[in-house]
C-alpha cells in the first residue's frame, strides 16, 4: 500500500516541480518586459526593434534582470516540493541556455554592445542559486 501512496506522488511532486519553474521564468521575462516596455514608451530607450548602444541603458537593463533573476530563484525555490537549491540550479542552467540562444542573436544582428547579452548568460545561474538562498535564509528565520 505505501509503494502505491509513493508511486501516486511523484507526479504530483513533478507537477508542482514544473509549476515551480514555469512560475519563476515567467515571474522573470513579464517582469524584464514590462520594465524595458516602461523604459521604452517613457523615451529612456529607443524604440522597439532599433539598437541600444548607450552602454549606460545596457547598465541599466541588466540592473533589473539581476534583480528579477534573484526573485525568479526565490519564486522557483519558495514553491518547489523539495531540493530547492535543485530547482534553482536547475531554473539557472535554463536561464542560461536561452541567454545564450539570445545572445548569439543579439550579437549576430548588433543590437549592442556584446558585452550585454553575455552578462545575461553569465548572471543566469548565480542569480537563481541567490534568489534560492535568500529563501532558504528567509525559510530559516520564519521558523
Amino acid at each position: 500500500m505505501s509503494t502505491i501512496a509513493i508511486e501516486s506522488n511523484k507526479p504530483r511532486r513533478l507537477g508542482r516541480s514544473v509549476v515551480a519553474m514555469v512560475a519563476a521564468f515567467v515571474a522573470n521575462v513579464v517582469l524584464s518586459l514590462a520594465t524595458d516596455q516602461l523604459f521604452h514608451t517613457l523615451g529612456v530607450y529607443p524604440p522597439w526593434g532599433q539598437p541600444m548602444h548607450d552602454p549606460g541603458l545596457n547598465a541599466l537593463a541588466l540592473s533589473y534582470r539581476i534583480v528579477y533573476g534573484v526573485i525568479g530563484g526565490v519564486i522557483v525555490a519558495h514553491l518547489a516540493p523539495r531540493a530547492p537549491m535543485r530547482h534553482a540550479v536547475i531554473l539557472g542552467i535554463i536561464g542560461t541556455a536561452v541567454a545564450a540562444l539570445g545572445a548569439v542573436v543579439a550579437i549576430a544582428k548588433d543590437l549592442g554592445p556584446a558585452w550585454f547579452p553575455i552578462a545575461l548568460v553569465a548572471q543566469s545561474l548565480p542569480t537563481a542559486w541567490l534568489g534560492a538562498t535568500w529563501d532558504e535564509r528567509l525559510r530559516r528565520t520564519d521558523r
